[in-house]
């Protein structure tokens, strides 16, 4: 099971069972989801991660499918159609009676699968008699709705909660009905057909006849009601159909990217489908979800680096997020929830604890970096797409957000973005490593607030450039010239404050003392992302990185193993972080390092190999990479992530070295690798600005070459030298 823990005032997820163990599989569509066992049961004790959520409340706490009263046995069990189908072969274990085997194993197979669709999950089950006589089955579903809020299923303790009624039994229905504290009425209805012969409040019992070589189904509709909102099932059908239809309407405007490697192709496949799988659906539009299941909501820090990552092949994303930023950017000063002026989200929570503001997460802005990655995204999505309109839409939005920087950021005025809550219950750590313990000295003891981190300089700086491109793009020159000197002090000010000779790097941090968390860490690596490292240090920073105390083999740690609180086990504190490894192999490349940029490609495709469907989880461990054994799982890593899913596509930008501009517009290549693996990249239907593009790189004696297969309109397409 799994548990949420308070130090200092803080949630933490704690792991006393694992998810390595229990290899759940998950289906979503928009705020509602499904983590079940792989026969496709929800199981209630030992697996609390299981259930059937909608908008953060758990509608359904058990769902069991059994066979004379026992289990099925499991003969395989797939997520597949672009994540949206989850299917199970199951067969039946030897029946006795008497002493006498009268079933066989292996007489009846049991076709399972499973979709959710607009807050309904479908589900049919097809059996097929292999056997040469009549077969008389027994059949039933277990089930029970407990409606917890997803912060009580982690483990948070509540001293009230609503009222739950008794289940409402009809011929071949049963309605769970919970009135919570915040007034909401939350339902779950469980349908069944045919109309079972036997119905409970907790269980619904078939008798089938099934013919020799002959099927018999079953249909089960689980819908989440939320104030009577859910729309009436349709047949599992036409539900399947609708789900199917949208996937292909997506599919046939979508850049495709695929290669000679059939493995490799595999993880840019579940990648580009986890993409879609936390995309389509949400309510907020092309927003994608941070991870399913403890974050099946919008993050700022996480929907703006999933846009990074996938701006080159997918530039919708970036818009959505945006575009919902925008519109939820904070107006006021409110301490409870760390807003300021101008701040960009951190997260948005909608379950009835959230609603209670028993939990501080409801709309909830505790990210010292979201807000300089608003901007900074805004001036990379006009880049790659020449999109002026759209700027001009939110520009008052960036302003604000670059004013924030300039009051609220800076805490103590001497021109870095700093970090110290306001809220009680809200974030101590409030970068991307947000665990309590993330930023400490040498020495191992904890930075004290205001904390300036390093990678939040590098998106300030960034930011202001950025944002100064996109002032001269409006004719504000003045404004332009003077956002372009703030981005310049800031960089000679980084500097002189953070460098540390001794390290050959960045220091992690300056405390509330200015004092330089002399340690080594991955964040030296999103520096060079955002291209604040002067040249004549980049190559120190990049080695230190390749180096084997921060590289493990599957990639750069997030502390290095001479550090005081190295732990590969960790959160934060020695694991590997997909996202945090993409970041990293661009900035390299943004320096001419594109080789280790392959390196980290190389060594990230190959971790792929070792989780299931080729998906990287959120992270794993950190433990130095063994010959012929896989990397370490982190117990309650989310699987699938966005940005763990968008990592595939900067990892392959940064190896080949490749810039897309939509302004100009052009398709440049420097420094070219691919992996060992892939002979040739065939990238198809890509949008340049006004224009379109299929290209194919081969790899050659020295870089790559281009073929372009196909090109409308005006795009340069060139390998630089």
């Amino acid at each position: 099971m799994e548990e949420v823990i308070r130090i200092k005032e803080e949630f933490y997820v704690l792991a006393t069972s694992t998810l390595a163990d229990s290899r759940p599989r998950v289906l979503k569509y928009g705020d509602t989801c499904g983590v079940f066992d792989q026969h496709g049961d929800i199981l209630s004790a030992g697996h609390l991660q299981h259930g059937l959520y909608h908008r953060e409340t758990r509608h359904l706490s058990r769902l069991v499918l059994r066979f004379e009263n026992g289990p099925l046995e499991l003969l395989s069990s797939t997520v597949k159609n672009k994540n949206s189908f989850f299917a199970m072969d199951l067969t039946n274990l030897d029946f006795s009676a008497e002493g006498k085997v009268e079933l066989p194993r292996g007489s009846i197979h049991f076709f399972r699968s499973k979709f959710i669709w607009q807050a309904i999950c479908y589900e049919r089950l097809r059996i097929m008699n292999f056997t040469s006589s009549k077969v008389s089955l027994c059949l039933s579903y277990e089930f029970d709705a407990d409606f917890v809020d997803i912060f009580e299923v982690r483990g948070t303790k509540r001293e009230r909660r609503g009222r739950q009624f008794e289940p409402k039994v009809e011929p071949a229905s049963v309605l769970f009905t919970y009135h919570g504290l915040d007034d909401v009425v939350r339902e779950t209805r469980l349908n069944f057909y045919p109309q079972p012969s036997r119905i409970l409040a907790k269980s619904a019992h078939f008798e089938m006849d099934v013919q020799p070589r002959a099927e018999a189904f079953l249909y089960v509709d689980v819908c989440c009601e939320r104030g009577r909102e859910c729309r009436p099932p349709r047949s599992y059908k036409v539900a399947l159909s609708e789900a199917k239809s949208l996937n292909e309407r997506i599919d046939a405007h979508r850049c495709r990217v695929t290669s000679s490697n059939e493995r490799f192709n595999e993880w840019l496949g579940r990648s580009e489908a986890d993409l879609q799988l936390m995309t389509v659906g949400n309510p907020e539009g092309p927003y994608p979800y941070a991870g399913v299941p403890w974050f099946n909501t919008v993050f700022g820090r996480d929907g703006l680096i999933t846009a990074f990552e996938v701006l080159w092949v997918e530039p919708a994303v970036a818009k959505g997020v945006l575009q919902f930023l925008a519109e939820t950017q904070a107006g006021s000063v409110l301490p409870e929830q760390d807003a300021e002026p101008g701040k960009i989200l951190h997260e948005l929570r909608k379950g009835e604890m959230a609603a209670l503001k028993e939990i501080p997460f409801g709309r909830y802005y505790g990210s010292v970096d979201s807000t300089p990655l608003f901007v900074m995204l805004a001036a990379a999505y006009y880049d790659r797409t020449g999109d002026l309109e759209f700027i001009k839409s939110i520009w008052s939005n960036i302003q604000r957000a670059l004013d924030w920087m300039d009051l609220y950021g800076d805490v103590d005025g001497d021109g870095f973005l700093e970090y110290a809550r306001h809220s009680g219950t809200g974030l101590i750590q409030q970068g991307w490593k947000d665990s309590h313990d993330s930023v400490f000295h040498e020495d191992g003891t904890l930075a004290e607030a205001p904390i300036a981190l390093c990678e939040v300089q590098g998106y300030a700086y960034a930011a202001r450039k950025g944002a100064a491109k996109l002032a001269r793009a409006q004719g504000l020159t003045s404004l332009a010239e003077h956002l372009s000197k703030r981005a310049n002090s800031l960089k000679e000010r980084f500097e002189e404050a953070f460098w540390v000779e001794g390290l050959g790097t960045y220091a992690f941090a300056l405390d509330g003392k200015k004092r330089q968390s002399r340690v080594t860490v991955s964040n030296s690596g999103q520096c060079l992302f955002s291209r604040i490292v002067c040249p004549e240090r980049a190559r120190r920073v990049a080695e230190g990185l390749m180096d084997n105390n921060l590289f493990s083999g599957w990639g750069v740690r997030t502390v290095g193993t001479r550090e005081a609180r190295y732990n590969p086990m960790s959160y934060h504190n020695g694991s590997v972080w997909p996202h945090d490894n993409a970041l990293i192999a661009l900035g390299l490349a943004q320096y001419g390092f594109t080789s280790y940029a392959l390196r980290i490609l190389e060594s990230m495709f190959e971790a792929s190999l070792h989780f299931d469907f080729y998906r990287l989880p959120e992270l794993f461990c950190g433990f130095r990479r063994r010959i012929g054994d896989g990397p370490t799982l982190y117990p309650v890593a989310c699987s699938p992530q966005s940005w763990a899913a968008g990592a595939v596509f900067m990892l392959l930008q940064a190896s080949l070295g490749m810039t897309v501009c939509g302004t100009t517009p052009y398709i440049h290549f420097r420094d070219s690798y691919l992996p060992a693996v892939v002979d040739h990249v065939l990238i198809e239907n890509l949008k340049v600005g006004r224009s379109k593009v299929s290209l194919t790189i081969r790899r050659q004696a020295h870089g790559v070459g281009i073929e372009v297969i196909r090109r409308e309109g005006d795009v340069e397409v060139a390998v630089l030298k």
